[in-house]
């Protein structure tokens, strides 16, 4: 690379009059806000694949529902959510020039809120399990896309 755009590259400009002029790098994100972020979408997704788990032990096509399975899998999407809010909220102050990251937490945490709301919908309309099981499968696709998105800086 030639001297003068070596120099431009890394941040510093040819001098002017015996002196070099440093330019000032648009603020990107640290590393800690790329690591707190991951792993809060992490958690979250592992979160979302126990739901399945947890959705296997109670569906039993014919027989009704244990309830005790029920409450976990409630209680094991409040806690998707609420990390799914919390790494939105670390997209949106402390990653929000990574506008991919920022708009996939919003549709993330959103989803969650609509996957969750239909849950509750579905032992008075178990036909809406045609659009909880697949809603569910495009949330897990989501919460392994997010990580990866955000190690490519």
């Amino acid at each position: 690379m030639e001297p003068e755009r070596l120099a431009v590259h890394c941040g510093t400009r040819p001098s002017v009059g015996g002196r070099t002029q440093t330019t000032a790098a648009p603020a990107r994100p640290r590393g800690a806000a790329y690591r707190l972020y991951s792993a809060l979408i992490g958690l979250s997704a592992v979160a979302v694949l126990l739901q399945g788990l947890w959705a296997g032990l109670f569906v039993h096509e014919g027989q009704d529902y244990d309830d005790s399975w029920v409450s976990v899998h409630a209680r094991g999407a409040e806690i998707a959510i609420g990390l799914a809010l919390v790494a939105t909220v670390v997209a949106l102050v402390k990653l929000r020039s990574r506008l991919d990251l920022v708009i996939g937490s919003v549709v993330f945490t959103l989803l969650l809120v609509l996957e969750a709301y239909l849950g509750g919908l579905i032992g008075d309309r178990a036909g809406l399990t045609a659009v909880h099981f697949p809603l569910a499968m495009a949330l897990m696709g989501l919460a392994v896309w997010l990580p990866f998105r955000a190690v490519r800086r």
